[in-house]
């Protein structure tokens, strides 16, 4: 029998919730009424999601969710018409359980951006923050479609810097592969031949031999140095001082180091223009923003400006001070303050870096392609070369 949860108001005006097993809708509006309470509002409780069902919300899907829902207000559909259908057409399961809750809530009285804010693995603060400011001015179908903008380009971003690992990461799982399946099973068959020889094996030979005997015979300690390691290297960096060094150390490489402070400042910048403009205040926007940032070095640069504007500071002096953003940066965002068109000019830094990102991808793939099959080369082509390298020197001595 479905579980059915109700809003209804007695004969004092007095509101109630609670639920009720009832086979139907109709039941329990004649369950009401016999309790002389006037409906408000019914619905079915939905099913709570198994761990096997459920799944994270994707970024497309809460993009869709959020140009949709904007369209719907915009068309002047009321708000809980629109959240249900909305709820009802969402194919990802966590959404839809999201959705139908906020519908709830919505309709027992609390506001759009409240009943989002208890959603927290759906809708972050970024979101609930700008639903917040679109309710208060107004303009909520407008703030909704900026927001629904925004994650399409946070979500583009994204997938250039990820873009960006899979080759490399291809082309290391497949060299890793490659150098194991030769130490396992090609170099042994070399090494019985090599033992009918009865004679000195060069040195890069036995290199070779005594790495292949090793993974044979210590494969298992490897493996759990490797997942020992992995384990240490998470606990690390969870660590507000271990993210730090790691991040730090991330900005500092060679091109790499380009394109994460890149996509870091084009994060940023978009972020907080995107507040800015749909009516955020300078001070949450700057503490949002940095939670969203995505590396430890940018956060910390942002709440420090964040503490200097409500010291009376600016926004650009702090961020100069920090060393962390280019001078073009913190100019433009000086500028931006002084012409008072800051979110206009947070725009436009974060199209331009946008573009950036595009050219630093390009120039890390330009430069990895050649050293990975280099070194993939060396490696293979190395121990090639010292497994005949006892057949040489036994042609040499028939000779």
């Amino acid at each position: 029998m479905p579980v059915w949860t109700y809003s209804a108001r007695s004969v004092g005006g007095e509101i109630r919730r609670s639920e009720v097993d009832l086979p139907s809708k109709d039941h329990v509006i004649a369950y009401l009424r016999k309790q002389k309470l006037i409906p408000v509002s019914v619905r079915e409780k939905p099913k709570d999601i198994s761990l096997g069902q459920r799944k994270r919300v994707k970024a497309r899907d809460l993009v869709i969710f959020t140009r949709q829902f904007s369209t719907m207000i915009n068309a002047g559909l009321p708000l809980v018409q629109a959240l249900d259908i909305l709820a009802r057409q969402t194919e990802n399961a966590m959404l839809k359980k999201a959705v139908g809750d906020v519908v709830y809530d919505v309709e027992a009285g609390n506001t759009l951006a409240d009943a989002l804010k208890q959603h927290p693995k759906v809708f972050s603060s970024l979101y609930t923050n700008m639903v917040s400011a679109g309710e208060s001015g107004g303009l909520l179908d407008t703030i909704l479609m900026r927001l629904a903008t925004f994650l399409e380009k946070s979500e583009q971003l994204q997938r250039k810097v990820k873009g960006a690992m899979i080759y490399p990461g291809v082309v290391l799982s497949v060299a890793v592969l490659a150098i194991a399946i030769l130490l396992l099973f090609v170099i042994p068959v070399f090494e019985t031949v090599f033992a009918s020889f009865g004679q000195t094996l060069p040195l890069p030979t036995r290199i070779v031999i005594g790495l292949s005997n090793a993974l044979e015979s210590y494969w298992w300690m490897i493996l759990l140095g490797m997942v020992v390691a992995g384990f240490g290297f998470k606990r690390w960096i969870s660590t507000r001082n271990g993210r730090l060094q790691f991040d730090r150390m991330l900005l500092r490489m060679p091109i790499l180091g380009s394109l994460v402070r890149k996509a870091a400042i084009s994060r940023f910048t978009r972020t907080l223009g995107t507040m800015l403009s749909s009516g955020v205040t300078i001070l949450d926007g700057l503490e949002i923003t940095a939670r969203t940032a995505g590396n430890r070095v940018i956060h910390d640069a942002v709440m420090q400006s964040r503490t200097a504007i409500a010291g009376g500071k600016s926004i650009a002096e702090p961020l100069k001070e920090s060393e962390v953003f280019p001078p073009m940066v913190t100019q433009m965002i000086h500028v931006g303050e002084e012409t008072g068109d800051l979110d206009g000019m947070l725009s436009k830094i974060a199209d331009f870096y946008d573009d950036e990102v595009d050219v630093a991808v390009e120039n890390l793939l330009k430069v990895l392609e050649p050293a990975l099959i280099v070194v993939l080369g060396t490696i293979v082509g190395g121990m090639i070369v010292a497994m005949y390298l006892p057949i040489f020197g036994l042609v040499n001595a028939i000779q």
